[in-house]
């Protein structure tokens, strides 16, 4: 489902990160760490199309990302990724539920059945009508998941998800991430500091600036 080989990504002269490369498998759970600075986030940027790379590439359920275009790739985003940011991006003029329903509606297909069946798996049931700014930092973060899978992505990227959670919602959480990519049959990569979450993965991988290896 996701490819990444060789990637190298520098600002000026100086690597951020080179000779990048792994594989992750349909329903396959990868965690990757890694020291503070060396990257981890600008890699997921980078398996996103988010952000450019210098050498390498990467392919995503079959399409190379180098391929597309910004609208390709943006279409892409669209149709197969689900992303949890760890700023959210919670849309504040939105309600709870319009901002986890935009990506089925965005792509044609709203279903408010689906949108309230996430909102319950990921413990935010009868929230729906609710501005994000009456939230809290943990509900938020659990809007931005919710909103990152209800279309049943074929990748999940997941920069910190818990990084604002209490364990026992933490532990839920993971839970629902890794049950929606089984259910979609989608490749999930987290990105973490803590040792918990990465432990629930499939495979932990560590990512240093010349190199990635389990």
């Amino acid at each position: 489902m996701l490819q990444v080989e060789g990637l190298a990504k520098r600002y000026g002269d100086v690597d951020v990160f080179r000779n990048v490369t792994l594989s992750v498998a349909a329903r396959e759970f990868v965690a990757i760490v890694g020291e503070s600075g060396v990257g981890k986030s600008t890699l997921l940027n980078c398996m996103a199309g988010l952000d450019v790379w210098q050498a390498g590439r990467i392919v995503v359920d079959g399409v190379d990302l180098a391929t597309l275009d910004d609208e390709g790739r943006a279409l892409l985003r669209r149709a197969k990724l689900g992303f949890v940011f760890q700023a959210f991006h919670v849309l504040p003029h939105l309600d709870v539920a319009q901002n986890v329903g935009l990506p089925l509606l965005l792509l044609g297909r709203p279903d408010a059945a689906r949108v309230e069946a996430v909102l319950q798996a990921v413990g935010l049931e009868g929230l729906g009508a609710r501005l994000p700014q009456e939230l809290s930092g943990g509900q938020l973060q659990r809007v931005a998941i919710a909103r990152a899978v209800v279309h049943g992505p074929k990748l999940l990227l997941a920069d910190e998800p818990t990084g604002n959670l209490d364990p026992q919602t933490a532990a839920r959480v993971l839970a629902v991430l890794r049950a929606q990519a089984q259910e979609s049959g989608a490749a999930l990569v987290l990105v973490t500091h803590s040792a918990a979450a990465a432990a629930q993965a499939d495979r932990v991988l560590q990512l240093r600036s010349d190199g990635i290896s389990a």
